[in-house]
C-alpha cells in the first residue's frame, strides 16, 4: 500500500497515529537482504501493545540479527477495520506497510484469554487461513507465546507452534531452524517435527487428545516418536547477561504506560495461591542494581522519556531496592526524570521507602490486600495482616497522602458473605483512622478507592481445581458490597462479570473450544476485553451453535486425579505442590514466602537442585 493512499484513508479514523508507523527508534531494513520476516502481532490496540515490555524486548532482539526483520502489527480499532474491509486492505505491518500475508512467520503474544478472538480476526483481516491444517508450506507459519500459553489448548487448532516460558533463547533457536529449513526446502511437516525437539517448543498438531464420556480429558499423547510426552518451559538463568534493549520505539501518540520500563527481576517469592504469574515465572531471578541502573539510564537517554518504571511482579521485594534508588537518584533528579514503583507490598512499606516514594510519586498509593478478612487472606496465602494494612495506610497518611487505592477479589474459594463484607468494613476502618489522626492535614478529605475484580481460577495455581462463581452469584455479591457502603469517602468499582465468566471458561478450556472461538469470530466477536465491544449473547450463541456446554469449564470442581488439558506441559511447579497448597488453602493454613523457607515447589530444577536466590 502506498503512503499516499494510507494517509488518505487515515483521515477518516480516530487516532491515525496507531497505524502510521515511522516512529523514532523503529527499525527499517531492506527486505531483499533478510532471510526471515517476522510479523510480531499484538492482538489489541496500539496503545496497549506498545506498553508491553515483552514485545519491546523481542522486537529489539530479533532485529539485532541482520538476517531477521521483525515488524509490529496491532489489531485495528473497529473504525479502521471497517475502512480496511470496505477498501479491500489487508492487515499490514507498521514498518514496511506490507501485508502480513507476505511474512514468513506470524507471531502472537497471548497475554489475556479475551484477546483470542482478536487473534483470529487479525488472521482473517490478513487473508491467512485460520486453521493450521489449512496453511501449507513454511510461509505464514503462526506461532505464539505469552502467559496464556500455559494452557494453549483453546487455540491449539489455529497455532502451529507455541513457545513455553521466556523467549530470548528459544525464539532465536526456532528462527535459526526455520531459516535453515526454508533454505533447504524442507516441508512444513518435517519442520514441525524438528522444531518439536527444541526445549520449550510445543507443536499441538503432533499430539492427540482423547476424552472420557464425562467430557474430561482422558489423555494427551504424541502422535509420533521423538516428540516429548511433556514439554518443559524455558527460562533465562542470568538476567544480568540476558539481552535487554538500549532503546524502545517511541510512539507519536500517548500509550497506556507512556514511560521507559526497566525490568528489575523475574518471578515472585510470595506464593499467593490465586496468582498465575507468581507460579509460572518461578524461580526468582534478580538483576544486579548496577545493571538495572546502567540500563535505565541508557533507556532514558535514548528515548527522551522523563519517567521510568521499575518493573516486576513485586518491586518492593527487590532485595537491593534502596541501593538501586540511590544509584538512580544520582542522575534522575538532575534530569527531572521521575521513577514509578509499581507493585508495592503492604507488609514491607516502610517510612524509609515512603520518603523515597514521595520524591518520585505524587499521586495516590495503591496496595492489594485482595481479601477483606484475615481468614480469607490466609486461604489465598496473602501473608498480610489487617494491622499491617492499617499501619501502611497510616504511614501514607502521615506522609501527606490522602488517596489510597485498594485491590480486592470477589468469589475466592471458601469465601462467605462475612468475608465479602470485610472489604467495606476495612475501607471504613481506614477512613475512620484518617479522621482520628491528630496530625492529619486540616481541610483535606480522605478517599479510599476499592476496586473489586471477579476471581478467575487459572492453570498452574493451587486454585486450578476450584469452581468459579456463577454469574448470578457474582452479581449478588456485587450488590451486597454496594449495599454495605456507609460513606462517600469510599469509592467502589468492579469489573464486568460477564467478561470474567468467559475468561474463566477459556483459561481452563480444552481443544473443543476452538470451534466455539471460530464461530464467535464469525458472529462478529472481537475486542472482548473492551466493554463497548463485548457481546456476551453472541458468545452464548456460539457455544449453542457448535454444541459445547460453556459452564462445564468454569463452574465445576476438578478432582486431583483428573487429567487437565495442560497436564502435558511443565512450568516447573509440581502438581503435588499445587495440590498440597490447595489443601492448605481449605484449612486456611499459610505457606512462608521463598526467602523464609523453601516449599519445594519444583522450580529448583532450573538451578540444578537449588533456586538461584541465596537464602
Amino acid at each position: 500500500m502506498t503512503e499516499e493512499r494510507l494517509e488518505q484513508l487515515l483521515l477518516s479514523v480516530q487516532k491515525p497515529g496507531r497505524y502510521a508507523g515511522n516512529e523514532p527508534n523503529s527499525i527499517l531494513k531492506d527486505k531483499s537482504s533478510v532471510d526471515v520476516r517476522f510479523a510480531f502481532c499484538f492482538p489489541d490496540t496500539y496503545e496497549i501493545g506498545m506498553s508491553h515490555l515483552g514485545m519491546k524486548i523481542l522486537y529489539s532482539l530479533f532485529n539485532s540479527k541482520d538476517y531477521i526483520w521483525c515488524e509490529r502489527v496491532f489489531a485495528p480499532w473497529i473504525d479502521f477495520e471497517q475502512v480496511m474491509r470496505e477498501n479491500d486492505i489487508p492487515l499490514f505491518s507498521l514498518e514496511s506497510h506490507d501485508p502480513v500475508s507476505e511474512f514468513d512467520i506470524i507471531g502472537f503474544t497471548l497475554q489475556y484469554e479475551l484477546s483470542y478472538s482478536n487473534m483470529l480476526n487479525m488472521l482473517d483481516l490478513a487473508g491467512v487461513p485460520l486453521r493450521s491444517k489449512d496453511r501449507n508450506g513454511l510461509k505464514n507459519l503462526v506461532v505464539a507465546g505469552g502467559p496464556c500459553v500455559c494452557n494453549p489448548e483453546p487455540v491449539a487448532d489455529f497455532v502451529d507452534i507455541f513457545f513455553l516460558g521466556e523467549g530470548e533463547e528459544v525464539d532465536l533457536e526456532f528462527i535459526d531452524l526455520y531459516r535453515e529449513c526454508k533454505r533447504d526446502g524442507i516441508s512444513k511437516e518435517e519442520f514441525l517435527k524438528k522444531a518439536a525437539k527444541i526445549e520449550g517448543v510445543y507443536v499441538p498438531s503432533l499430539y492427540e487428545v482423547e476424552y472420557n464420556e464425562d467430557k474430561t480429558v482422558r489423555s494427551v499423547t504424541p502422535k509420533i516418536e521423538g516428540v516429548p510426552a511433556t514439554v518443559k518451559k524455558r527460562i533465562m538463568k542470568d538476567l544480568d547477561t540476558t539481552f535487554y534493549p538500549d532503546k524502545f520505539v517511541t510512539p507519536f501518540i500517548e500509550i497506556i504506560h507512556d514511560r521507559a520500563v526497566q525490568e528489575v527481576f523475574r518471578g515472585c517469592i510470595r506464593g499467593c495461591r490465586f496468582c498465575q504469574a507468581g507460579f509460572i515465572y518461578r524461580p526468582v531471578r534478580e538483576k544486579s542494581p548496577e545493571v538495572v541502573n546502567k540500563q535505565a539510564k541508557c533507556l532514558c537517554e535514548n528515548t527522551g522519556y522523563e519517567e521510568i518504571s521499575l518493573s516486576s511482579l513485586s518491586t518492593s521485594d527487590y532485595t537491593k531496592l534502596n541501593e538501586l534508588l540511590g544509584y538512580i537518584f544520582e542522575w534522575s533528579e538532575d534530569n527531572n526524570i521521575s521513577i514509578s514503583l509499581p507493585s508495592l507490598r503492604v507488609d514491607n512499606f516502610s517510612e524509609d521507602l515512603l520518603e523515597k516514594v514521595k520524591k518520585i510519586k505524587k499521586s495516590g498509593l495503591t496496595f492489594a490486600p485482595e481479601a477483606g478478612t484475615q481468614r480469607l487472606r490466609d486461604v489465598i496465602n496473602k501473608n498480610v495482616t489487617e494491622d499491617e494494612i492499617m499501619n501502611t495506610c497510616m504511614t501514607a497518611f502521615r506522609g501527606g497522602y490522602t488517596n489510597v487505592k485498594l485491590y480486592f477479589m470477589l468469589g475466592l474459594p471458601t469465601e462467605t458473605d462475612e468475608d465479602l463484607l470485610g472489604i467495606t468494613k476495612l475501607g471504613q476502618r481506614i477512613v475512620d483512622a484518617y479522621y482520628a489522626m491528630p496530625e492529619r492535614q486540616k481541610g483535606k478529605s480522605v478517599n479510599v478507592s476499592i476496586s473489586v475484580s471477579t476471581f478467575v481460577p487459572k492453570p498452574f495455581t493451587p486454585f486450578q481445581y476450584e469452581p468459579q462463581d456463577t454469574l448470578n452469584e457474582v452479581e449478588r455479591k456485587q450488590k451486597l458490597l454496594v449495599d454495605s457502603l456507609t460513606t462517600k469517602k469510599i469509592t467502589l468499582s468492579w469489573h464486568d462479570s460477564n467478561t470474567s465468566i468467559l475468561e474463566g471458561i477459556f483459561a481452563r478450556g480444552d481443544r473443543r473450544l476452538c470451534d466455539v472461538l471460530e464461530e464467535a469470530v464469525r458472529l462478529g466477536c472481537k475486542f472482548d476485553g473492551w466493554n463497548e465491544c463485548f457481546e456476551y449473547d453472541k458468545w452464548l450463541q456460539a457455544f449453542q451453535n457448535v454444541g459445547v456446554e460453556p459452564f462445564f469449564y468454569n463452574n465445576r470442581e476438578r478432582k486431583f486425579d483428573e487429567i487437565l488439558p495442560w497436564s502435558h506441559l511443565d512450568f516447573a511447579v509440581s502438581e503435588k505442590f499445587l495440590q498440597c497448597e490447595n489443601m492448605k488453602a481449605h484449612s486456611a493454613e499459610t505457606t512462608p514466602n521463598c526467602r523464609e523457607k523453601c516449599s519445594a515447589c519444583g522450580a529448583a530444577c532450573y538451578g540444578e537442585g537449588v533456586c538461584f536466590e541465596k537464602r
